[in-house]
């Protein structure tokens, strides 16, 4: 079946740009496209695509709103929304992930980069452009300026943390896979209760918990 993708920007180009990139593909579809926030929200509650790929800056409510409104917090059944903008901004981004994003891609990114993106949001990923990923999940952790992360509600097994290391460095499961010898229903087990242990609902949220414990700043025992 195809991968039902909804298109949020204020730029009817943009949209025709993504549309082409995207329909390119045999196992994407485009199922609708909003030209502001309050469609946005309005079209994805009312299609419920697969992924919403939506852009920071548009008309009425922003990407962040929209994201907060379809996967925020309290979300009961939440989207999956992947940014696409042209601002490498630590505050946008920030923003975004926090608001329950799953990927967060620039548009001057190859067109490989967009459609790989919107694969790892269906299937359960997250996908972040490799030029900030670093930066940005090392920015994530307040823990930094005092604050703490929470601690797990049971202990972390060994396997469990090295996974936790390879996610805060943007790998795949795939990428986790090969690098711990371990099969792909594996790490897709030890996501979900690495999700259960620390209350968290995806591998950003993940990611940035590893960097807000300051988990990154041990030495590393697993795949770098």
């Amino acid at each position: 079946m195809s991968i039902r993708v909804l298109l949020a920007d204020g730029q009817a180009m943009i949209r025709g740009g993504l549309r082409l990139i995207l329909e390119d593909q045999d196992d994407i579809t485009v199922v609708g496209e909003a030209a502001d926030g309050a469609e946005a929200v309005e079209l994805a509650r009312r299609l419920r695509p697969d992924v919403c790929l939506v852009d920071i800056c548009m008309p009425g409510l922003d990407g962040i709103d929209v994201t907060r409104a379809l996967a925020g917090p309290g979300v009961t059944d939440p989207l999956r929304v992947v940014i696409v903008t042209t601002f490498d901004l630590d505050e946008y981004v920030h923003g975004a992930l926090r608001a329950g994003a799953v990927g967060f891609v620039l548009k001057g990114a190859a067109p490989a980069l967009l459609v790989e993106a919107v694969r790892a949001a269906h299937a359960g990923d997250a996908l972040i452009s490799p030029s900030i990923t670093l930066r940005l999940l090392r920015d994530l952790a307040p823990a930094r300026a005092g604050a703490s992360a929470a601690r797990p509600a049971q202990p972390l097994s060994p396997r469990e943390t090295e996974v936790i290391r390879a996610i805060a460095r943007g790998r795949t499961n795939q990428e986790i896979a090969g690098a711990l010898f371990i099969t792909l229903s594996t790490v897709k087990s030890h996501l979900a209760t690495i999700q259960n242990k620390l209350g968290v609902r995806n591998r950003v949220e993940i990611a940035a918990w590893a960097w807000e414990s300051r988990l990154m700043d041990s030495p590393v025992t697993g795949p770098g």
